[in-house]
């Protein structure tokens, strides 16, 4: 294992990505942002990090992913539905492509300060926008930061084999078609399948272009999948991946509407399964891709469950451990928990064992996914 540097591990936040505000009336605020952060605060894990503002965007950034027209459409900033722009889910809103630029830059700057050394591990949870495509706007995403920080990490960097992990309740569709036949990136989307929910991708079937058969892989799980079924299905495909395809970094996606509560989705995880898949990619970006680990946000429309979800995100990556049983603040307001973690949850899965994850019977997403994608690996698929 990569001894990993003393360091603080960096947290990007500035003003300018709350300008990325789809309306009051829409569910994508930068309001989660502020409130997962302040939560943070509370409980005092912000003081693990060094933070700093993201940076303005550097020319020619945009264009590693996205078209010229595509980017001219959005400084027009006008209605176009050729590029996704002025539609129900995309309203056309003073100050957001200044944001969407923000966010971009500030996933970059992270991506850059861990390739670069200069810490082993950044958070940007304004980071996420997982739907964008090269040329048009989707599902709420502008433009695709995780896609051009990676294209950054291949171009500039010279980095040769990255990993894209999303646990977004939505299939992480915007990053799989930019690389689709690209060799060097393995995406992993862990999701609710598109047979139910937007975008209506990311099947098991769906593993990549001909010149990159297999690095594409989805794990599309039915709508009341609960916590023993998502983290089952993470913990039996992602290792064997990571230790087959050895990646220099790995940049994930945490979006939070895999929550109970998330009105955008049907899945039923809790914050402490997702506390518990966090702690897991911990030990694995160390085990298999240098220590060299980029966490971004996403999705996730309660507020209260994104902002404990987000606090358990940023405690795992400073290495801080935070209680399930740990008390909100008295002001909380409409919660779905007094405590940090959910109620009437299965306190098994806190202690939940990787290595037995094998000897448990396959879920059939499990063992469809592992049938079209393993093989390519040299992996045995479940049966």
């Amino acid at each position: 294992m990569t001894n990993l540097p003393t360091t603080k591990p960096l947290l990007i936040d500035g003003t300018d990505i709350f300008s990325y505000d789809l309306g009051n009336t829409h569910p994508m605020g930068s309001d989660r942002i502020q409130l997962a952060l302040s939560l943070a605060r509370y409980f005092g894990v912000l003081d693990y990090f060094d933070e700093e503002r993201p940076p303005g965007l550097a020319p020619g950034l945009l264009e590693l992913v996205h078209t010229p027209e595509y980017i001219e459409a959005v400084l027009r900033n006008e209605a176009d539905e050729r590029f996704g722009l002025g539609t129900e889910d995309n309203p056309i809103i003073p100050g957001l492509p200044v944001g969407a630029s923000a966010i971009v830059s500030g996933t970059v700057a992270a991506a850059q300060a861990v390739w670069s050394g200069r810490t082993h591990r950044a958070v940007h949870l304004a980071g996420g926008l997982h739907h964008a495509f090269a040329d048009s706007m989707s599902g709420f995403c502008m433009y695709n930061d995780a896609a051009v920080a990676l294209q950054w990490l291949l171009d500039v960097g010279g980095a040769q084999r990255l990993v894209y992990i999303d646990f977004d309740a939505h299939h992480g569709d915007g990053v799989e078609r930019i690389f689709w036949d690209d060799p060097r990136v393995l995406t992993i989307s862990v999701h609710e399948s598109g047979l139910y929910l937007f975008p209506g991708t990311g099947f098991a079937h769906d593993i990549g272009g001909p010149l990159a058969a297999g690095t594409a892989v989805n794990l599309a799980l039915p709508k009341d999948a609960d916590d023993h079924v998502w983290l089952h299905t993470i913990h039996a495909t992602i290792p064997p991946l990571l230790q087959k395809f050895k990646p220099q970094l790995i940049l994930s996606q945490h979006g939070a509407d895999p929550h109970r509560a998330d009105p955008l989705a049907d899945l039923q995880v809790s914050v402490d399964a997702m506390a518990v898949a966090y702690r897991s990619l911990r030990k694995w970006t160390q085990q298999y891709a240098e220590g060299r680990w980029v966490a971004i946000g996403g999705g996730g429309y309660n507020r209260d469950s994104v902002a404990r979800t987000w606090t358990y995100l940023l405690a795992t990556v400073a290495d801080m451990e935070l209680a399930a049983s740990a008390r909100l603040p008295r002001d909380w307001g409409e919660a779905t928990s007094l405590t940090l973690g959910d109620e009437n949850v299965d306190r098994s899965i806190l202690n939940f064992d990787p290595k037995r994850v094998l000897a448990e019977r396959p879920h059939p997403a499990l063992s469809k996914t592992s049938q079209a994608v393993f093989p390519y690996w040299g992996l045995s698929p479940y049966a």
